[in-house]
């Protein structure tokens, strides 16, 4: 190579160098203050919005309200949560049934197609041959010692995990949907109690200042009646704020457009409370055999038990049949024949005696997590207890406190009654007034909130059992997970 050449060899050498290293540079930014820019391409189009059921029209829902039953409904059927879970246990049936073709023959159909040309030494003969023709193969696994079986096992196994996955995502999704229903309907049932604290506020506030010009009140008197309506106002403007955002929680919870028109019912006035639930352990015992997500994670622990048998079989001796056969056409000078039918039948014996040890610590490794799969497993359990046992006096303290509301309630009624007559007679003070009053108004937020955390403390309870009933005060004891 002349000199010229060697220097055009290096320069195309180190141009080729640079660009690599302006191409890498340009993958990941240059320093850790340097923010990356995306070239173009790399942002990803935004999803196309998933327009909402034709029942949930806009148009449809102006006026309206819809029940927790239809939006679990909607939910359950929008929602990407249990749309993924869904596809990952069709994912699992068609793993099974991979699996499960091991149990078949496998035949395989070939073609072939050669030209070539043999010429002797000194070039004094040559030949041309042309070779063409189809061949059918038959593969058959005969006898193994448990490979297959453990194969199907562990893939069965995996799909009633993913089965068990995906009625406890549809679980899950329940609870969520009557969480932000729940709250939703506590929060506009909140505004109403509110509404009416504010419009007594401003009924005192003209009062004293009624009284006020009449000369029967001190300007403290309307000062700390503008004072409590000025509460009362921050107080429901805060409420009022916080409708829109469950709103939103729900629609998200639902799947649907968070834009979308949505209302819910109104709370419920009077729960069933005095309804009998079961002890705790007989509700224990339930969540042991409903709850899915504990039946899957044993599923998988079984999974993990097949896995080892599975590796276990790789080191034993196995025995297959095969058979071909074949027709060739032949086109040449010298062929003989213009076609050849050829077949082979064979039983095969193999046994890998020594691998390096590979499969003993391939037979460890899958015992170890088999047995990481069942401490797993266990854990759950634990787990599933205390969510019972927690969910269980969460909702015996929110029984209690919806008697203990209602009769604040009453008895603050009769006290607000009872001060706001003193007040109009002129015999009371604006000060037990305005005390009658905030108590009222604090008896009203909390009735509000113990009949919704009744609701919420029943949905939980009916999830930590794996029963999900969320139509009565109690988890219903019939249900598969």
């Amino acid at each position: 190579m002349t000199r010229p050449a060697v220097r055009a060899f290096a320069a195309a050498s180190l141009a080729v160098l640079l660009a690599g290293c302006a191409h890498w540079s340009a993958d990941a930014p240059d320093t850790p203050a340097t923010r990356w820019t995306p070239p173009a391409g790399a942002v990803p189009p935004a999803p196309t919005p998933v327009p909402p059921p034709p029942e949930l029209a806009p148009e449809k829902l102006t006026g309206r309200t819809i029940s927790l039953a239809e939006a679990v409904d909607v939910a359950l059927r929008n929602s990407p949560v249990t749309k993924q879970s869904w596809l990952l246990a069709r994912s699992a049936a068609a793993g099974l049934g991979s699996r499960r073709s091991a149990l078949f023959p496998s035949v395989a159909l070939d073609a072939q197609a050669g030209r070539q040309k043999q010429t002797s030494s000194g070039a004094y003969l040559s030949t041309l041959l042309t070779t063409y023709g189809p061949t059918a193969s038959l593969s058959f696994l005969v006898l193994d010692l448990g490979g297959r079986s453990a194969d199907i096992a562990e893939a069965q196994q995996s799909l009633y995990a993913a089965d068990f996955t995906h009625n406890a995502a549809m679980n899950d999704l329940i609870l969520l949907v009557a969480q932000s229903y729940y709250s939703y309907q506590g929060v506009r049932a909140l505004l109403v109690a509110q509404e009416a604290s504010l419009k007594q506020a401003k009924e005192n506030y003209a009062a004293a200042t009624e009284r006020h010009r009449a000369g029967v009140a001190t300007i403290a008197d309307v000062l700390q009646a503008r004072t409590s309506l000025s509460q009362q106002r921050l107080e429901y403007e805060t409420v009022k704020g916080q409708i829109e955002t469950l709103r939103g929680q729900l629609t998200t919870a639902l799947g649907v457009p968070i834009d979308l028109p949505l209302d819910a019912a109104p709370l419920p006035e009077d729960q069933n409370v005095d309804e009998v639930v079961r002890s705790v352990d007989v509700l224990i015992a339930d969540a042991g055999r409903l709850r899915p997500d504990l039946a899957a994670t044993r599923s998988r622990a079984l999974a993990a038990q097949s896995h080892v048998r599975s590796v276990r079989a790789g080191g034993l001796p196995t025995l297959s049949l095969g058979a071909s056969i074949n027709r060739t056409w032949f086109e040449g000078s010298d062929s003989l024949a213009s076609h050849g039918d050829n077949y082979s039948l064979g039983l095969f014996f193999h046994w890998p005696v020594f691998t390096g040890f590979k499969t003993v610590y391939d037979t460890r490794q899958a015992e170890a997590l088999a047995e990481a799969a069942g401490a797993q497993a266990e854990t759950a359990a634990q787990q599933v207890i205390y969510q019972v046992w927690s969910s269980y006096y969460n909702l015996q303290t929110a029984v209690q406190q919806v008697g203990a509301t209602r009769d604040l309630l009453e008895s603050s009624k009769e006290s607000a009654e009872v001060a706001r007559g003193r007040y109009k007679e002129g015999v009371g003070s604006i000060l037990d007034l305005l005390t009658a009053e905030s108590a009222l108004a604090t008896a009203l937020a909390q009735d509000v909130k113990s009949r919704a955390g009744f609701l919420l403390a029943v949905a939980q309870l009916a999830h930590d059992t794996g029963t999900v009933d969320l139509g009565s005060g109690a988890p219903e004891k019939k249900g598969t997970p």
